[in-house]
């Protein structure tokens, strides 16, 4: 694997409350490890939400027996869902605190995928397809039938996630999996991209061949000239060690 994450405040937002983590390297029971999260809350709640997340897990990914990698990945995040929880009971500067998550790893050419929230993980084989689904409001209305797809994007009540990591005592993250062959990529992303910049712009700049740091800062640079109404997270690894 080949990867490169990058994170912008935007042009709205006083504090950056998205956090990443990339490595291509092994990470305790994993051989590679890449994640994005995006805290909510107070300006300090949702920067510690997605802060601590992030690497709390990382922490407990290097203490932690190898075992298949979704056990391995809900195991970890219920014990950081559990401590987000309790520290936003016990601290009262972080209450009511948060985070979206979405983590991938990719064992022997299969990318095991979990998210919570609407942080979302894309594939590139030649064409751009979104992997996870979003836990949120607008979502579950399209999935009813009761929104369409295309009036989903601009909904004004497109941020109200439906699940989110430390908002109360268990999680339910959903799981998938998918093969990945030498070349492939996926993008792992914050809404603050995904709410800026459509999925066929996306694709044009996943379809370039330059190096993973420059693709992922065309995503970021993009989301800012359509406003960086929000702070913005991303994170592209490629399989192989093709350019």
């Amino acid at each position: 694997m080949k990867s490169f994450g990058i994170t912008d405040i935007g042009k709205k937002r006083k504090v950056n409350q998205d956090y990443l983590f990339f490595s291509d390297e092994p990470v305790g029971c994993f051989p590679n490890l890449y994640i994005v999260a995006d805290g909510m809350g107070g300006h300090k709640a949702g920067d510690k939400a997605s802060s601590y997340s992030v690497t709390r897990f990382v922490e407990l990914a290097k203490k932690a027996e190898k075992e298949l990698p979704f056990l391995s990945m809900e195991k970890i995040l219920q014990q950081v869902n559990a401590e987000v929880f309790e520290m936003s009971r016990r601290e009262e500067e972080y209450a009511g605190m948060g985070t979206t998550f979405v983590a991938a790893t990719v064992v022997d050419h299969v990318v095991y995928v979990m998210n919570v929230g609407d942080s979302r993980l894309y594939y590139y084989d030649g064409t751009l397809r979104q992997v996870t689904m979003d836990h949120s409001l607008v979502e579950e209305l399209v999935r009813a039938g009761e929104l369409d797809r295309a009036e989903s994007r601009n909904h004004p009540q497109k941020n109200i996630i439906t699940k989110a990591v430390g908002v109360s005592d268990t999680v339910s993250p959903d799981f998938f999996m998918l093969d990945i062959a030498d070349g492939q990529k996926i993008l792992l992303c914050s809404d603050g991209l995904s709410n800026m910049v459509d999925d066929d712009k996306l694709e044009e700049i996943m379809a370039e061949q330059g190096e993973m740091n420059e693709l992922a800062r065309e995503c970021v640079d993009e989301a800012l000239f359509y406003g960086g109404l929000d702070n913005i997270a991303v994170v592209i690894a490629q399989c192989g060690n093709g350019r």
